[in-house]
């Protein structure tokens, strides 16, 4: 599962990523420095794991990871293959979940490639694009539907009155993700065309320090643009995130976060959010050799919970052992847990909780 970080040139983009995956993007001061996409393995930062670790004292620690691609700034026009519009619109295609960069900060010693600071406007034009590319998509979908639809083919006349609500919303500027559609019409004829805008979205308002903790009058006007879109808004001082990044001292780092007034980095929230945007939670194993955070998606079963260790943990499960995290905690150890009760027995349709802590038994 990847998030895409998407935005105008000179948004902050590059620099929002080397943060995220320790990669030294390239960063510079004019369009189209990201040519390629640059793909990142981020750790979750997630404390539930060091508090695991002091417990087992285990010899290896795995964290749960999520994929961050860095793709070239897109411009007006990238629909009809301005700029780098082709590569970067087949680029985001291949995502999952979009991380949309705003630039939420004045400062004159970096361009603006339309002139002036305008993150509504800014916002627009990309949601324009990814709108025009959608409406590409329905366009040629429609035309073999119809021929289907004129047989009498039953299937085929519901797909063309989904297509219809889709074509007739995104001429009107709204894009895929904020319609309405039955579960059976979304899985049948909504999903497997992957539509662009129809991917889960999280705005990043790239700040200046001194709006980090609270945002500004470009922050407001973000949230109030996307009220009704049910996306999570993140603000971030990207640039400070950068000075923070290049200290090498925990407690340098931890001093320079205190001094400008937040708990931990921004870009730690950003990571956990594009993880949950990403529809992901996190069960653990927990041993001698290795306490581990592993990657499910939120509503997976047990069985499905094994197939990630191995597609045979799956096949051939017989039940999983569960300790709930807070109970692992509370008890100080799985033995511990066992006496008290606490270690529960589940089956085949358990539905795995984030922070679980599993084994599971199987048969190949």
């Amino acid at each position: 599962m990847k998030a895409g970080i998407v935005g105008l040139p000179n948004v902050g983009k590059s620099t929002l990523f080397n943060c995220l995956s320790n990669a030294k993007a390239q960063s510079a001061n004019f369009p189209f420095c990201t040519i390629e996409p640059n793909i990142g393995v981020v750790n979750v930062p997630d404390p539930r794991l060091q508090k695991l670790e002091a417990l087992v004292k285990p010899e290896r620690v795995l964290p749960a990871t999520v994929e961050i691609v860095d793709i070239a700034g897109l411009v007006k026009g990238a629909s009809k293959g301005e700029g780098l519009g082709n590569q970067f619109l087949a680029n985001i295609r291949e995502t999952d979940a979009i991380l949309h960069v705003l630039r939420c900060f004045d400062n004159d010693n970096i361009v603006h490639v339309d002139g002036n600071i305008n993150p509504i406007r800014d916002k627009e034009t990309i949601d324009m694009e990814l709108q025009l590319k959608d409406l590409e998509t329905v366009d040629k979908k429609l035309d073999k539907v119809k021929r289907a639809a004129k047989t009498g083919n039953k299937d085929a006349q519901k797909e063309e009155a989904v297509l219809l609500k889709i074509k007739a919303a995104l001429e009107a500027g709204t894009s895929v993700r904020a319609l309405d559609f039955s579960e059976e019409d979304y899985l049948d004829f909504v999903k497997p065309s992957q539509f662009i805008t129809d991917k889960p979205v999280m705005y990043v308002c790239n700040v200046d320090e001194g709006a980090a903790v609270t945002g500004n009058k470009y922050v407001d006007q973000v949230k109030e643009a996307v009220k009704n879109e049910n996306a999570e808004v993140l603000v971030l001082a990207v640039g400070t995130e950068a000075d923070i990044n290049e200290l090498d001292d925990y407690e340098e780092r931890q001093m320079f976060l205190s001094d400008i007034g937040l708990d931990e980095p921004g870009s730690s929230k950003l990571i956990r959010a594009a993880y949950k945007l990403l529809n992901q939670q996190t069960y653990f194993t927990a041993g001698v050799k290795e306490v581990r955070a592993w990657t499910i998606d939120i509503g997976a079963t047990a069985p499905q919970a094994a197939g990630v260790i191995h597609t045979d943990f799956e096949k051939g499960f017989i039940r999983a052992e569960v300790i709930a995290y807070d109970d692992y905690v509370h008890y100080g150890s799985e033995a511990k847990v066992k006496e008290a009760g606490k270690m529960r027995v589940e089956g085949k349709n358990y539905i795995v909780k984030d922070g679980d802590v599993m084994h599971f038994l199987f048969n190949v």
